[in-house]
């Protein structure tokens, strides 16, 4: 059976590696690591087809370790036990690296199994993940090893890779491969930062190429077709998902209505039209709030519309919501302040309910004191009456400060008048 093409041209030098310059060039700790021999526990993290896999081989094979690989999708209790019990063989007596593959996939009590060999040095960890290890990975490994996080590769970096890649089947086939203008920076820019995916599609393109005088000839008709929506890197239910929803919010925030639009439409572009929903309305509330109560009214407005429509006409809607939070007054006094409650509350600083403002509807409520002395403010000038609402414990506690936009000032000006007032 014929090793895919990805797998041929796989580097066998930290040097030959394309992209991850932030760790692999020369002043970087990760290339000094690796050049020094003395290698910890690592985790990789970052998306597929980023190098992760590549380097953690080309560290385990270069050490004098015994080397022992699993696959987090498919590797039992068994197995994990059976790379323990080598710890105390002669074959493990210079120790043991093991590289483990998608680790996210393992459950807790499979990590937790590797703690005791990793902290005393019978074995090494190298391990990969496309998740996250902060919430995938638990968190005892995490603090016995060094997380470094690959990034996805730039198209210039992906396109000598390709060029490699056809390269290889050209010797491997005696034949010559001829692209349109256009072939390679197209798979290049298509396939989101993944090196993986674009050899695969320069694979594919070759497969379902045309046959010429001289070859086979490729076609950008036909890599468009090949590439077609592979550019986004995105997963669902991963941090790539929490990272996008992240920079829209942040960037709604910051007032930049290019960027938020940018962010919305790698969203759109994944089909993603509930997060985006949410997400906007939670802006709405937590990042413009008072300082232009009516956006969340508008916002709902639009996001309903949206997902009534579908796409492609659902980008107007949420396109009209995105600029409008972007271009509006910004103001978290509301957030502050409840979050501030809360916080009174987790942490039991709170009393009892000042005994007057205690439900007096029933039989016998005034014999304990319920509800005497209350002031209804609906009775004294201006709907308002001084009065403590707060328990005694925290009843000069402030919760809520007033923005300084103009929609706040102007209910701090109303609230400074009724206050002032005599009864």
């Amino acid at each position: 059976m014929s090793a895919p093409l990805a797998d041929k041209i796989r580097p066998k030098k930290i040097e030959d590696v394309v992209g991850q310059r932030h760790l692999l060039s020369e002043n970087n700790a990760l290339y000094k690591i690796i050049k020094s021999g003395k290698i910890p526990n690592m985790i990789f993290y970052g998306p597929s087809g980023t190098g992760k896999t590549t380097v953690a081989r080309i560290i385990a094979e270069s050490t004098n370790k015994t080397l022992y690989k699993l696959n987090g999708t498919s590797a039992s209790t068994d197995d994990i036990r059976q790379v323990i019990s080598e710890t105390n063989t002669f074959s493990g007596c210079n120790g043991i690296l093991l590289y483990l593959d998608e680790i996210q996939y393992l459950n807790k009590k499979q990590q937790q199994s590797l703690l005791e060999y990793i902290e005393n040095g019978q074995i090494t960890l190298i391990a990969s993940t496309t998740e996250n290890p902060y919430f995938s990975v638990f968190n005892a490994l995490i603090s016995r090893s060094t997380v470094f996080e690959f990034r996805p590769v730039n198209s210039e970096d992906i396109a000598k890779a390709v060029k490699r890649a056809y390269s290889i089947i050209e010797e491997e086939n005696s034949y010559k491969i001829t692209c349109e203008d256009g072939v390679i920076e197209h798979i290049s820019f298509t396939c989101g930062g993944d090196v993986r995916k674009s050899i695969n599609t320069a694979e594919l393109s070759v497969i379902s190429g045309t046959p010429d005088e001289n070859g086979i000839r490729i076609s950008l008709e036909n890599v468009k077709e090949l590439a077609q929506r592979s550019n986004m890197n995105y997963d669902r239910d991963g941090s790539q998902h929490y990272n996008i929803l992240s920079a829209l919010q942040k960037s709604i925030r910051g007032s930049d209505e290019n960027a938020a639009l940018h962010y919305l439409a790698r969203l759109l572009e994944a089909g993603d039209l509930i997060s985006v929903s949410r997400r906007l309305l939670v802006i709405s509330a937590e990042d413009i709030g008072l300082a232009y109560p009516s956006a969340i009214t508008i916002v709902k407005s639009c996001v309903d519309a949206a997902l009534q429509l579908g796409m492609p006409e659902a980008r107007i809607p949420l396109a009209e919501a995105v600029i409008l939070l972007c271009t509006s007054p910004k103001s978290n006094s509301a957030i502050c302040a409840i979050d501030e409650a809360l916080n009174d509350i987790r942490h039991n600083e709170y009393g009892d309910i000042p005994p007057h403002l205690k439900d007096g509807h029933y039989s016998g409520a005034q014999s304990l004191g319920h509800a005497i002395g209350y002031k209804y403010p609906h009775n004294y000038v201006n709907h308002y009456v001084p009065q403590q609402y707060l328990p005694d414990k925290i009843k000069d506690r402030i919760y809520y400060r007033f923005g300084d936009n103009k929609q706040e000032q102007a209910a701090l000006a109303y609230r400074k008048k009724i206050t002032e007032q005599k009864n």
